[in-house]
């Protein structure tokens, strides 16, 4: 009689959001590989903290607990937002596989668009990038920092508390929400964050039978785009709480990255693209960096600090 294998546990923060895309990774993997999954809720600092995430410095507050438990061995992997997660490698774990990406780009939710919005009008986000972006398109707006999960911020719109908030369109997707979407920001308008509508799955490094099995998730195209992305993140040592935006879109064996430092007022921005191949994307997305920072995107950043 053969022995069927143990469900795998696949950790995940406990909100909506979270839970869904964990699902559609799980869904797929069972599809592909025919392992069952079930999934464990694991709640994060990033998920009670009432404070500011710009003042915890961003990026690891939704993710750190989801290592703990990945080390400790209480999960088996963990699906994350890619724009979540630090820059900087743990080598503890491995990103085993980044599924195929859904829309990058940012959504403003709200009866119209951000060009036929009164003088004045409130705009919720709790992104310092969008909000530089945003001045750069509506300098006579309020920009208000919200935090809560996608319906929190939506019902404050349907209140009329604010005239719209900004979500990226791919959790929207996710959640079955576009039809609230009153207009997607293209790439020119807006750039998203590294690794926006990608997402990330992340077991220990040293389960290789485990990192082998998740890599049937794997979409190498959009590695590639996203390594770039948050290459340029890196470089600039900037964290998610930081005015930087990048995209890297995918021309055939080659990358067409752009990356952006915009001041915090909306005023001056540091905007650069390059190309180069697929293959060496990590020195595609430093190199860019280092034009930035020739360019003073580091002084921009550094007002920002202060």
């Amino acid at each position: 009689m053969s022995s069927v294998p143990p469900p795998l546990r696949l950790g995940t923060r406990r909100s909506v959001m979270a839970t869904t895309q964990s699902g559609l990774v799980a869904e797929r993997f069972t599809e592909l590989t025919g392992r069952a999954v079930e999934m464990v809720g694991v709640t994060t600092f990033g998920d009670v903290t009432r404070a500011d995430l710009t003042q915890l410095g961003g990026t690891g507050v939704f993710v750190s607990a989801l290592r703990d438990k990945l080390i400790e061995g209480e999960i088996d992997f963990a699906v994350h937002s890619l724009k979540d997660l630090p820059t900087t490698p743990d080598p503890r774990v491995v990103i085993a596989a980044i599924p195929p990406r859904d829309d990058p780009r940012d959504a403003l939710v709200g009866p119209v668009k951000l060009a036929d919005l009164p003088s004045g009008a409130k705009i919720g986000t709790g992104s310092p990038r969008r909000i530089a972006q945003l001045r750069m398109l509506r300098p006579d707006l309020e920009y208000v920092p919200i935090r809560g999960n996608a319906d929190t911020r939506i019902g404050k719109v349907a209140s009329g508390e604010l005239q719209g908030v900004v979500l990226a369109a791919a959790g929207l997707g996710r959640l079955g929400r576009e039809a609230e979407i009153a207009q997607i920001f293209e790439i020119e308008e807006m750039l998203p964050a590294p690794g926006q509508g990608a997402l990330a799955v992340e077991c220990r490094a040293d389960r290789a039978d485990l990192v082998e099995l998740l890599g049937v998730l794997d979409d190498p195209r959009t590695r590639a785009a996203v390594t770039a992305e948050r290459a340029v993140l890196n470089a600039l040592e900037a964290g998610c709480a930081a005015p930087v935006g990048a995209y890297s879109a995918d021309r055939g064996h080659d990358l067409i990255l752009t990356a952006a430092v915009v001041a915090v007022d909306g005023r001056r921005a540091v905007r650069k693209s390059t190309a180069g191949a697929s293959s060496a994307p990590t020195d595609l997305g430093r190199d860019l960096a280092a034009e930035m920072i020739a360019e003073g995107a580091g002084t921009l950043m550094g007002e920002q600090a202060h």
